[in-house]
C-alpha cells in the first residue's frame, strides 16, 4: 500500500514535472517533443486505470499525509467512482491534447511555453478532482483559474485575448473566494476538513440553520467555474485561446469542475428544497440560453462554446433535479459530452488549421480532401445528437427517463431538455456536415488532411463514444455505475443499453431529433431570427462586465485620490483619528471604562514640583512662537516623566527615557534648523480645534487603557518565569537586561533596526539641498525678538 501511495503521489505530480521540462524538450526535439511530453499524462492515465476493478467493486483508494496536524489539514486524495472517472478523462484526453498541440502549433516559437501552461493546468485539474481535504481542493481550484488565465491570454499581443483572460480570471477568481467561504462554513458546521467524511454528517448538515448560506456560497464557486447563467459570458470569450485550450479546458475539464463539486456534495447537501429549486432553475436557464445563442453563431468554435455552456446547464439541472435516474443521466451525459465535444473542438481546429478559416458560411466540400476528419466529426456529431449506438444516445434516453413524469415541474423541465437537446443536435451537425458536404468552396488555405498528431485525438474520442454505446455493459460496469453510486451516495446500478425500448423516453428522443432536423434545414432563418432577438434585447452580461470593471476602476481612482492625496498631514490625521476611535469606542460600547482613582493624598512636595514642571512644559509647547522652541519645550515633559521613573525606583527605565528624550530633541532640532519651514503655525482656529480634539482623544484613550490595565489583577507568571530562569538560562543577574537582550533579543534587534533606519532617513533629509537655492541674505532680527 505504501508503494501504491508513492506511485499515486508521483502520478499526481507528473504533469507538473513535464511542465517544467516542456520548454527544454521542445527546444531539443521541436514539435516532435510533444510525443515525449505526452508520456507524463499517459503514465498517469495507465496508473489510474489499474484502480478500475477495485473501484468498480465498491472500493475506494485513499492516501496522503498530514500537513498541519494541529489544524487537521492534510494533503490527501480520495478516489471513488466520481473522482476516478474525472482523473481518467483529464489524463486520457490530456494525452491526446498534448499530441494535438504539437501538430496544431508546429513551428510556433512559443510551443514550449504553451505546453508548459497546459501541463500545469492538467496537474491542477487532476489535483482538484482527487482532493479529499478542503485546503487541497481550494488550492488546486485557484490554480486552475490561474493556469487557465495564462492559457486564454497565451496570445498576449492581442487585446481580445488579454481581455478574455482577465475576464475569466476575475469571474472564476471571485467564485473561488465564494468557494473558500463555503468550505469554511462546512468546516465550522461539521468539524471535518475532508470531503470523504462529509458523507457521515449529511443529515446534520442539511438541518443546520447555516445550510442555506453555505449552499449559496458553494454554488457561487460552482456556477462561476461551470459558466452558469448569469456568469456564462466568460466561456465563449475564452475561445480567444488556441484551439487545444478550447478542446481541453472549456469542454472536457475545467468548466466541469463546478459540476464535479456539485456532484461531490450531492450526497450531503442534496435532497433539500433549496437544492432542488436552485440547481434546476439556473441549469435550465443556462441550457436554453446557451442553445439559442449557439445557433446564432457562424464561427465553429463559438458554436461549440455556447453548446458547452448549454451542456453544463443540462448537467447542473440533472444533478439537482432530485429523481432517482437523474444522477444516472447526468453521469452518462458528462462522459459522453467530454468525448464528443473534445472531438468536435479538435475538428474545428483541424479545419481552421488546414483551410484557414472557422467561418461555417465560408466552408464546404472538404470531405474529399479531409476524409478522416470528416468521419471523426460525423461520429462525434451522431453522439452529440443522441442517435442510437452512441454513448450520447444512452445519455439522452436516460435524461428523458429521469425527467418525464406527470407533474407540471417535470413537464416544464422535459420541454427545456427537448428544446436544448434539439438545438445542440443542430449545432453538432452544422459543425460536422456544413464544412464537409456540398460544393467545394475556395478557402484561404489549400485544404488537405491534417497530420497524425492532429487527427489522432478526434478519431480516438469519437471512436470511444461509439464503443461506449456498443459495449455499454462494460462501460456501466467500470464507469457509469461506480460514478453514479458515488454521486448518489448509495449503490445506483446503470443498465441502459443501445437497444431502443418502446416508451416515453424513445418517443421524446424522436421528437428531439425531428425538432433538430427541422431547425437544421432552416438554420439560416433561425440564425437571422436570433440576430434580431439579441439586437432587441440589447447589451448582455458581457457588456455589463465591462461596465462593472470600468465603474470599479473609477471608484478605485476616486477612493485613492481621497485617502492618498499625497499630503502627509492627511495621512497623520487619519491615523490618529482611527487610533482614537480604537481606544475610545470599545470601552464605551462594552462598558469597560476604568474606575476613577481616588485623589492622592500622600504626594510629596518634590513630586508635585515635577508634575507642575510637566504642566508648565505643556503650556510652553502650546505658547511657543516657532516650531524650534516648541520642540525644545516638548522635551520638558519627557524629562519630567524620566525624573518620576527615577523617584519610584526605576533607574534603568529613567535612564532610557532620558536618552530617548535627549536624542529626539537633538535630532528634531537639527532637522528643523536645516529645513525651510514657516516659523509660525498659520492654521485657522477651526483646524486647530479639530487637531486639538484628535490629540486630546488619543491621550484620553491611552489614559483610559492604562488605567483599566493597572486596575486588573496582576498576573505574575512571566515575572516568576524571568526571576527563576534569567540567571539559570541566560546567566545574567539583571533581569531587565536579560529580558531585552536574550528573551526578547529578536524584538530588540528590530528596534535597533528601526532606530538605524530612522537615523539614516534623518541624515538623508538634512542633507537635501534645493536644486535652485535661494541667495543667502542676512536678515536683522526685529526689535521684538521674533525670528524671521
Amino acid at each position: 500500500m505504501a508503494d501504491q501511495a508513492a506511485v499515486t503521489l508521483l502520478c499526481l505530480f507528473l504533469p507538473f514535472l513535464a511542465a517544467v521540462l516542456a520548454p527544454a524538450v521542445i527546444r531539443a526535439f521541436g514539435h516532435a517533443g510533444s510525443w515525449l511530453l505526452a508520456l507524463a499524462p499517459l503514465l498517469s492515465f495507465l496508473h489510474f486505470l489499474t484502480f478500475l476493478p477495485e473501484v468498480a467493486d465498491g472500493g475506494v483508494v485513499t492516501g496522503g499525509f498530514a500537513w498541519v496536524p494541529s489544524l487537521n489539514l492534510s494533503f490527501s486524495w480520495f478516489l471513488d467512482g466520481l473522482s476516478l472517472t474525472f482523473a481518467l478523462l483529464i489524463t486520457g484526453i490530456g494525452t491526446l491534447i498534448v499530441l494535438y498541440s504539437g501538430g496544431y502549433m508546429k513551428g510556433h516559437p512559443q510551443l514550449g511555453r504553451f505546453l508548459c501552461f497546459i501541463l500545469l493546468f492538467m496537474g491542477a485539474m487532476l489535483g482538484l478532482v482527487v482532493s479529499d481535504s478542503f485546503l487541497m481542493l481550494f488550492v488546486y481550484w485557484e490554480l486552475t483559474s490561474i493556469t487557465s488565465f495564462l492559457l486564454i491570454g497565451f496570445d498576449h499581443e492581442r487585446e481580445a485575448a488579454r481581455r478574455s483572460a482577465l475576464q475569466a480570471l476575475v469571474v472564476t477568481g471571485l467564485g473561488g473566494l465564494s468557494l473558500l467561504a463555503g468550505l469554511i462554513f462546512l468546516w465550522n458546521m461539521t468539524g471535518v476538513t475532508q470531503l470523504s467524511l462529509l458523507v457521515h454528517v449529511g443529515d446534520g448538515l442539511r438541518e443546520s440553520p447555516f445550510y442555506l448560506a453555505a449552499l449559496i456560497l458553494l454554488l457561487g464557486g460552482a456556477f462561476t467555474k461551470s459558466a452558469q447563467f448569469p456568469f456564462h459570458f466568460w466561456l465563449p470569450n475564452a475561445m480567444e485561446a488556441p484551439t487545444p485550450v478550447s478542446a481541453y479546458l472549456h469542454s472536457a475539464t475545467m468548466v466541469k469542475a463546478g459540476v464535479y463539486l456539485l456532484m461531490r456534495l450531492n450526497p450531503v447537501m442534496g435532497a433539500t428544497p433549496a437544492w432542488e429549486i436552485l440547481l434546476p432553475l439556473f441549469g435550465g436557464v443556462t441550457l436554453i440560453a446557451g442553445a439559442f445563442l449557439a445557433i446564432r453563431q457562424t464561427d465553429l468554435k463559438l458554436m461549440l462554446a455556447y453548446t458547452t455552456m448549454a451542456s453544463l446547464g443540462l448537467l447542473v439541472m440533472l444533478t439537482g433535479f432530485g429523481t432517482p435516474h437523474a444522477i444516472e443521466a447526468a453521469v452518462l451525459y458528462l462522459v459522453a459530452h467530454s468525448l464528443f465535444k473534445g472531438a468536435l473542438f479538435m475538428v474545428a481546429g483541424l479545419v481552421d488549421h488546414e483551410a484557414g478559416t472557422r467561418e461555417v458560411t465560408k466552408l464546404g466540400g472538404l470531405r474529399s480532401v479531409m476524409p478522416i476528419t470528416f468521419v471523426a466529426a460525423l461520429l462525434a456529431a451522431l453522439s452529440m445528437g443522441g442517435l442510437p449506438l452512441f454513448l450520447g444516445f444512452l445519455a439522452k434516453e436516460e435524461i428523458y427517463y429521469a425527467l418525464a413524469h406527470g407533474d407540471l415541474r417535470a413537464m416544464l423541465f422535459t420541454l427545456v431538455a427537448i428544446v436544448g437537446n434539439g438545438l445542440m443536435l443542430v449545432v453538432g451537425f452544422t459543425v460536422a456536415l456544413k464544412p464537409f458536404l456540398g460544393p467545394h468552396v475556395e478557402t484561404p488555405k489549400h485544404a488537405h488532411e491534417g497530420p497524425l498528431l492532429m487527427w489522432l485525438g478526434p478519431a480516438v474520442l469519437a471512436g470511444l463514444g461509439l464503443l461506449g454505446g456498443i459495449f455499454s455493459g462494460i462501460a456501466h460496469r467500470f464507469v457509469s455505475t461506480p460514478m453514479a453510486s458515488a454521486v448518489a451516495g448509495e449503490l445506483r446500478p446503470v443498465d441502459i443499453t443501445t437497444i431502443p425500448h418502446l416508451g416515453m423516453p424513445l418517443l421524446l428522443s424522436v421528437v428531439t431529433v425531428a425538432f433538430g432536423v427541422a431547425v437544421y434545414l432552416q438554420i439560416d432563418r433561425a440564425r437571422a431570427m436570433m440576430v434580431r432577438l439579441l439586437a432587441a434585447i440589447g447589451n448582455g452580461p458581457d457588456r455589463g462586465f465591462d461596465h462593472v470593471i470600468s465603474g470599479l476602476v473609477r471608484l478605485s481612482v476616486a477612493v485613492t485620490r481621497m485617502v492618498q492625496p499625497g499630503r502627509l498631514e492627511i495621512y497623520v490625521t487619519a491615523t490618529f483619528i482611527f487610533l482614537a476611535l480604537t481606544l475610545l469606542v470599545p470601552p464605551f460600547v462594552y462598558g469597560e471604562l476604568p474606575e476613577l482613582p481616588a485623589w492622592p493624598t500622600d504626594v510629596l512636595f518634590h513630586e508635585w514640583a515635577i508634575i507642575l514642571l510637566a504642566v508648565i512644559g505643556l503650556f510652553a509647547v502650546l505658547r511657543a512662537s516657532d516650531r524650534l522652541t516648541a520642540i525644545v519645550s516638548l522635551g520638558i515633559q519627557g524629562f519630567a516623566v524620566a525624573v518620576i521613573f527615577l523617584l519610584f525606583g526605576a533607574a534603568d527605565l529613567s535612564f532610557t527615557q532620558f536618552m530617548v528624550e535627549t536624542l529626539s530633541v537633538v535630532i528634531l532640532a537639527l532637522v528643523m534648523t536645516r529645513l525651510r519651514l514657516s516659523p509660525r503655525d498659520h492654521r485657522p482656529l477651526g483646524q486647530m480645534l479639530f487637531d486639538a480634539t484628535i490629540a486630546i482623544s488619543c491621550g484620553l484613550g491611552f489614559t483610559l487603557m492604562l488605567m483599566k490595565s493597572t486596575q486588573g489583577p496582576f498576573n505574575a507568571h512571566l515575572t516568576e518565569f524571568f526571576n527563576a530562569y534569567s540567571k539559570v538560562i541566560a546567566h545574567g543577574a539583571n533581569v531587565v537586561n536579560v529580558i531585552i537582550v536574550d528573551f526578547r533579543g529578536t524584538d530588540t534587534l528590530g528596534e535597533i533596526g528601526v532606530v538605524m533606519i530612522t537615523g539614516l532617513a534623518v541624515l538623508a533629509l538634512i542633507r537635501v539641498r534645493p536644486r535652485n537655492p535661494l541667495p543667502q541674505t542676512r536678515v536683522e532680527a526685529p526689535a521684538d525678538g521674533d525670528r524671521p
